[in-house]
Formats: structure tokens, sequence, C-alpha cells
């Protein structure tokens, strides 16, 4: 057999054993692109939020289509914009935007599609939920009882969050926002909640002290991180917190009660506007899109406690939105203010003045009130916040008056107490046994004889002398409040105050 036929016979095996069946693909092509926003012609059959595919030189980049319209496609950039050129081939994935989920989150740190980005083992995809799942319905729902304790005594006792509630979290920058959401996180410690910190638009140097914070008191162990930074694109500010809340509602899906934070959804509005003003939307008030009510509401609205009979579990939400000079008319102040159960109002005078957490009790409110705390807590701060807030009021018109009336005078004297008590440093949260004990001897006058600058010292104190001697009254007030737990405080404070008499003599 000649060369030629040796030749001949390889091309017909070649030829008969190739597969030259079509694969038939949908593909576009950019027509524009800038600003991490690109105009895709083609791909008819696109569904909205669809991940899309656009080749490069150098790498393949993800995006995501949010405008469908006549001609073209409105496509928003992940990652990579800077490589994208005008005429680059889009594929299609028919794949509704969704992110891997897993128990190996926690202690991560991801960034907006919960890719890891602490030089850490890479993570499984085993399973995919899709970023903007529909919101749990009325009857799928419970009412929210169990208390989520923050360690705040401020918080606990009078403006108490439970799990399954969204609470705003609301004030201008640098009023301690996120200190007040970071002690919260560090206080679920042993709690039995997954606890998610969304850093939207956030500066990596400040998340990174986060992550260490978090580290060090050993609360990365049930935390997961994810970050938008500022320096990345405007799509993943807008992704992040769906991606979290995807990634949230898989551990309720376990049973688990978990807590999100954003912070913080101005951010966030703010992103949402860039995106959408760039692919030509009709701007509305203040210049963000008609529909930036819809945004935060669908995020929002995920939160929930769920019954058995639909799985168990819940979310808490704790949004934060940063204000304008204290302005809470504004319109994304308004918006979520709308949306959540109620708001946590931090005003910068008082966080001037040294009172931190700096929470403004007449402007704050917890809509699911007393029902979100244990027994005691409610017996204990029934009247406080009313209290409070009624101090501050007299203690702005006692300013202009000289001459004070004796009740005025015991009540401005009480409510001195009761806000220095209420003072507390940053990353010390306080069980809530502890909180009840502090804020019964307070109301019941105990600390009436004591200087207002040394009434933290001696609320240490006391708690001390409890603890050494009459350790079993924390685990107590847990259980509830009757007389009979009501006499062994008071017998403690008595021989509290009889040890401290001593002492001074």
């Amino acid at each position: 057999m000649s060369n030629a036929d040796i030749l001949i016979k390889k091309i017909k095996e070649k030829i008969n054993s190739s597969d030259f069946s079509i694969e038939e693909q949908e593909v576009g092509r950019v027509v524009e692109v800038g600003d991490g926003i690109a105009r895709v012609s083609g791909l008819p059959q696109c569904s909205a939020m669809e991940m899309l595919v656009i080749e490069t030189e150098q790498k393949s980049v993800f995006a995501v289509a949010l405008n469908l319209e006549e001609d073209t496609i409105g496509v928003v950039i992940f990652d990579g914009a800077h490589l994208v050129k005008e005429g680059s081939l889009v594929k299609k994935t028919n794949e509704i935007l969704s992110v891997p989920v897993g128990d190996e989150f926690l202690g991560r740190v991801t960034d907006a599609l919960l890719r890891p980005i602490d030089g850490g083992s890479k993570i499984d995809e085993k399973e995919k939920y899709i970023v903007e799942r529909v919101a749990p319905g009325v009857m799928k729902r419970e009412p929210v009882t169990v208390p989520l304790q923050t360690g705040i005594m401020a918080i606990d006792g009078m403006i108490p969050i439970g799990r399954g509630q969204r609470e705003l979290i609301i004030g201008d920058r640098q009023t301690g926002k996120t200190a007040v959401a970071i002690d919260t996180i560090l206080n679920q410690k042993g709690q039995n909640i997954v606890c998610i910190y969304i850093a939207i638009g956030q500066k990596r140097s400040k998340v990174s002290r986060i992550v260490e914070k978090l580290k060090k008191e050993g609360a990365m162990e049930y935390t997961v991180v994810v970050s938008a930074s500022s320096s990345e694109s405007a799509a993943m500010s807008y992704v992040a917190p769906y991606s979290a809340t995807a990634l949230a509602e898989y551990y309720m899906d376990q049973k688990k009660d978990v807590l999100v934070v954003y912070d913080d959804l101005s951010k966030h509005a703010v992103a949402y506007r860039e995106m959408s003003l760039l692919l030509r939307r009709p701007p509305g008030r203040e210049a963000y899109p008609g529909d930036v009510f819809y945004l935060h509401s669908r995020l929002l609205e995920r939160a929930c406690r769920r019954n058995e009979e639909s799985g168990g579990g819940s979310i808490t939400a704790l949004p934060v939105i940063e204000t304008q000079a204290g302005d809470v008319s504004a319109y994304i102040p308004t918006n979520v203010i709308s949306i959540t159960d109620g708001q946590i109002f931090l005003e910068s005078n008082l966080f001037f003045k040294g009172i931190r957490p700096a929470i403004n009790v007449g402007l704050s409110v917890s809509r699911v009130g007393g029902s979100a705390q244990i027994k005691a807590m409610k017996k204990v701060a029934g009247k406080m916040k009313l209290d409070l807030a009624q101090f501050r009021e007299l203690e702005a018109f006692a300013q202009f008056s000289s001459d004070l009336d004796a009740s005025t005078k015991k009540q401005l004297d009480r409510g001195s107490r009761i806000t220095e008590l209420l003072k507390q440093s940053q990353y010390s949260p306080i069980p809530v046994s502890k909180q009840i004990i502090s804020i019964y001897a307070v109301n019941a006058g105990h600390f009436d004889d004591v200087a207002i600058e040394n009434i933290r010292k001696t609320n240490d104190n006391l708690i001390s002398y409890m603890e050494k001697s009459q350790s079993h009254v924390f685990d107590a007030v847990l259980n509830g409040w009757d007389e009979k737990i009501e006499s062994e405080v008071k017998t403690a404070l008595e021989g509290f105050k009889k040890q401290k008499t001593e002492e001074e003599k």
C-alpha cells in the first residue's frame, strides 16, 4: 500500500469518527461600553437578571442583563469592565443571577458574588441560590416573640429587637452606627445564631479592622463578612446585599436563626442610582430612579420568622442608613423607615456630649416592643423609655430655670443617673441577666445617693459582688420575674449597700 493510500485511509477514519452535529448558540455583540455599563445587540431570548459572559482577550467577564429594550440589552458588568471593548462577543448562560451557598462560608470574607477574598481555601459550589428570591408570604410567617439580645443596655431595655425583626440603625456619619451592629454580632457568641455582615461601599481598611476585631473576639466562627468596597464597581455594591441575603436564606432553610447587617443601604441606593442613570432610566426625586423604594423593600421583606410548617428559622435584618445633619425626612431614610419595624436613631449632639451609644429615645422605636423581651426585662425596664424621654425634655427646659420644685429635681436626678448607667464602651456587650439587675437597681433608687460620675463604677462593683455571693440570681431572672425573685434581688442590693457602707467607714 502506497503512502497516498495510507493517508487516504487515515483521513476516512478521521471523518467517520468525527461528530458533525450542529450546536446552536445565541450570541450578541457589545455595541457600546463605558462606566461599567454595556449595550449589547442580539440575544433576543435573554431574560431579565440573566448572567452573561463577555469574552475579552485576557479573560471571560461576568455581567447581568438589567434593561431589556427593543433593539439592545442594557448590561451591568461586575468586574473587569476595562477589558470589554466594542465588538466583544457576549454569550448567554441561561442562568438567572445566582450565588454559591453552604456551611463552608462561616468564618470567611467574600466579595459581592460570594467569592472568597481572604486568601483561604476555595469554596465548593455544591449548591446555588438565586440572588433575588421571593420573600415568604404572610401565611408562612409567625409573630416575632423570641428576643435577639444586642448586649447594649439602652437597646435591650428600651428598643428591644426580636428574631425575625427589621430594625433600622440611622444617624449621621461617625455617630456609632457600625459600632452598634458589631457589638450585636459579638453578643451572639454561644446563642446559635449565624451572623452576616455586609460592607457596602466601605473602605477596605475599615472592613479589615472589623474582621480583625471579630477574629480577636472569637466571633468569626459564626460570622460571614461580605465586602463590596468603595474601589469596586457600582454593580458589586448593588448585588452584595442580595447575595448575602440568599446565603442567609440558605441558613434559614437549615432551621437556623440568622442576623444580617447591611452597612449601609444609603451607599447601596447611590450605587443603584449610578447604574440606573447610566442605563438611561428616567430619574425621579433626588435623581433616584422611581423603583428605589422597591429596591429596598424586596430586600428587607425577606427578613422574617418562618413558622414550623414552612421550614422554621428566621432572618433578622439590621439595615444602616446615613442621614445628613440629622434629617430623617430625606428620601432614602423615609423609604427605609417605612419598610422596617422600628429604628434606632443615633444623634450627633448626644455623641459629642459623651453619651455613647448616642441613642435618641424620643425618635427611636421598636414596633415589636415588649413581645421581644424576656419577662424580667419587660417588668423592670417597662417605664424606663418614657422616664428618659421626659428627662430629656425637662433637661432642655431646666437650663432656663433657676428655681425647680422637688419633684422636677428628683426626676432630673433620676434621669441623669439612668443616662450615666446606659453609657457603654464599644466592644463590651453586657449579658441580659446583668442588665436586668442594673436597671432594677437604678429604677428602685439604689443609686440615688451615688455621685453621678461614680454610677458606672458602683454598678460594676454591684455586679462583681453579686457574682461572688448571689450568682444564682442571674440564672433566676432569665426564667421569669416574681415576688420571690424580686425579694432575692432586693436582699442582694441591701447586702451590697451594707458592705459599701462598712468599707467607707
